[in-house]
């Protein structure tokens, strides 16, 4: 049975976990049969939106805390993890993962990983675990490891991809139906809602990606 950490960052795309692609991941992932563990980091949200009024609001909220709302309860701190339990890490996408995970939605070069993000990352590539990566999840994995050559995809956004690149990593085009495999460095990744247009095709190439991390 495949050990798979998921690392949500909220919940609702424009401030936390995107809703469709994490319960996707979910989703696949228990129909692989893996083991699944949910976390998050115990911090405060950058911000939280209004998805109704796609607007910011003066409330607060709590990354873990939000993000026990996809995992049903069951999440647990990041900073609790430890690499050595896990076969497999899965990032789905959402602006949490700019806002919460990292500051990449800042706009700033070069943006930065929350520390509890990049210690189990670090550690799960120096155990040449699996690392998968959805939407623009993927600009995490490059700060850390962009300097090692890795290649992923965020879809085809030249300004994204610039970014990508900019710090030594290979940003590939792919489709909203594939997946960028990067076999040297055990990472995988997917365009998802970078692309997609519908629930459906984000599912095609997230479903492609736990394929791969749970074979």
């Amino acid at each position: 049975m495949t050990r798979v950490a998921v690392i949500l960052s909220g919940c609702g795309f424009l401030d936390g976990a995107e809703i469709h692609e994490s319960v996707l991941t979910l989703l696949a992932l228990d129909r692989a049969e893996a083991k699944v563990t949910c976390a998050a980091p115990n911090v405060e949200q950058m911000h939280t939106v209004d998805h109704k009024k796609g607007a910011p609001t003066q409330e607060k909220r709590n990354v873990l805390v939000e993000s026990a709302r996809i995992a049903r309860g069951n999440v647990v701190d990041l900073a609790t993890l430890k690499a050595s339990d896990f076969d497999a890490v899965v990032l789905p996408g959402g602006y949490g993962a700019a806002k919460n995970l990292s500051t990449f939605a800042a706009g700033k070069d070069p943006w930065t990983v929350n520390k509890d993000v990049e210690k189990f990352l670090v550690a799960m590539k120096q155990q040449n675990k699996l690392i998968g990566a959805i939407c623009i999840a993927p600009v995490i994995v490059a700060h850390l490891f962009g300097k090692d050559g890795v290649s992923v995809t965020i879809g085809d956004d030249p300004a994204t991809a610039k970014r990508v690149e900019s710090t030594g990593a290979k940003h590939l085009k792919c489709g909203v139906d594939q997946i960028c495999v990067d076999q040297d460095h055990h990472i995988v990744s997917t365009p998802a809602y970078m692309l997609a247009k519908s629930v459906g095709e984000a599912a095609v190439g997230i479903e492609k990606l736990v394929r791969v991390i749970t074979r």
